[in-house]
């Protein structure tokens, strides 16, 4: 494993020191239009967020019904388990942003923030709420490590991150990624154009973020700029977290806060940095400012379990925190073969 920018593929590093692990969990009911997503289990998709969060937290869901079974390509949060397993994170806490289903035996934060609703039809959002709520959690998280980690877990969550830039006037259409191989375009940009048609130029930023946006994204941009003012925060995550960046960008003069870029990195993946369906550099490029972000190396190709060789294929490619996962066992000297071996115990051991 190796660590690059993605800019200049020079190589690079996630901070020193042991870091805190914070999921920001949400469902949004765009996840239930048919065809739109394949992270989670078919027919359960609002509960994979809880199951990710109950994962990482306990190596075990018990949130799943007694006749339900894990199936398909696993979790990525079993990649960012393992990786905790190897080199442990100084803490991890969910953040509730919207759970259908709340996830038990975790260190779980409430904001009494509701599912936001299909943005098809309107999100339904109290933007300016959820912003400030996120700006409050930065303002007040007492970190236990040296810096942060900020990952997610949302379904359809590319989809949602899509329309929220392209309504706040970027210019990314279809840069985004999406946990399939084949990209569903089709299913995708027709949801996007129904939220889109719901905006106007008339419209302010945190009108526009509640019909289109999702509760993690509109939270964790408020919770970045608040919290880089106290400590180095790693966004975990592809181009889900290059949105929450640019929703930051074009609301500071609203909230009249500059962002302190200088103490934010965005980490992922390699499959998600080099995803041919998506544009994570140009997503990033809209920014006022350029961003310190890396992307890790790793690879299933000497794994024993053939499921696990559809991440290397391109299939769900981020998630769950896993870029910054793989950063930090790199920046603590995890062998990529130590690691795989982490991996398959946990799946063999489930």
């Amino acid at each position: 494993m190796k660590t690059y920018n993605i800019f200049t593929n020079k190589e690079d590093s996630l901070p020193h020191g042991k870091a805190d692990f914070l999921l920001a969990a949400s469902v949004t009911k765009t996840c239930e239009i048919a065809g739109i997503t394949r992270a989670g289990i078919p027919g359960l998709i609002p509960l994979a967020p809880t199951l990710d969060a109950e994962f990482i937290t306990n190596q075990k869901v018990f949130s799943l019904g007694e006749t339900e079974t894990l199936v398909g390509i696993p979790t990525p949060a079993v990649i960012t388990r393992a990786v905790h397993n190897l080199t442990p994170f100084s803490a991890i806490e969910i953040l509730d942003l919207g759970l259908q289903t709340k996830p038990l035996h975790s260190t779980c934060q409430d904001f009494g923030i509701s599912p936001s609703g299909s943005i098809a039809e309107g999100a339904n959002i109290d933007a300016k709420s959820v912003f400030a709520k996120g700006m409050q959690a930065g303002k007040t998280y007492e970190l236990k490590g040296n810096f942060l980690i900020l990952g997610e877990s949302i379904p359809s969550g590319t989809t949602t991150a899509e329309a929220t830039v392209l309504a706040l006037g970027y210019e990314c259409k279809n840069n985004f990624s999406s946990s399939f191989l084949d990209v569903p375009h089709s299913i995708k940009n027709e949801t996007i154009n129904k939220a889109l048609s719901l905006v106007n130029d008339e419209m302010g930023n945190f009108e526009k973020l509640s019909i289109v946006s999702d509760n993690m994204l509109i939270f964790c941009a408020g919770f970045l700029m608040e919290a880089s003012r106290r400590f180095h925060v790693v966004l975990a995550g592809g181009t889900q977290m290059a949105a929450c960046l640019l929703i930051a960008d074009k609301v500071k003069e609203d909230v009249l806060m500059r962002i302190k870029h200088d103490n934010i990195t965005l980490a992922t993946t390699e499959w998600a940095a080099k995803d041919k369906s998506s544009d994570i550099a140009h997503i990033l490029s809209q920014l006022s400012f350029i961003p310190h972000a890396l992307y890790t190396t790793f690879s299933f190709e000497k794994v024993t379990i053939p499921l696990l060789k559809k991440y290397d294929e391109g299939e769900d490619k981020e998630g769950v925190g896993v870029g910054a996962a793989l950063g930090y066992a790199r920046a603590n000297k995890v062998t990529q073969d130590k690691l795989l071996e982490a991996i398959e115990y946990l799946l063999y051991t489930m």
